[in-house]
């Protein structure tokens, strides 16, 4: 994993998630989850993103 990985996935979670997977179920559940809120969004995509 990267540093900009690393600090994307602190900072904009989904945006970390559309780097790797694109769009689609993945990324909709990172919005979800973020908004939701930040901590589940970042927990997320660190699993997402290993």
């Amino acid at each position: 994993m990267s540093i900009l990985t690393i600090i994307l996935n602190i900072l904009l979670p989904p945006a970390a998630v559309f780097m790797k997977h694109g769009i689609g179920g993945t990324f909709l559940i990172s919005i979800i989850l973020t908004l939701i809120g930040w901590l589940p969004g970042v927990i997320h995509a660190f699993i997402v993103n290993d």
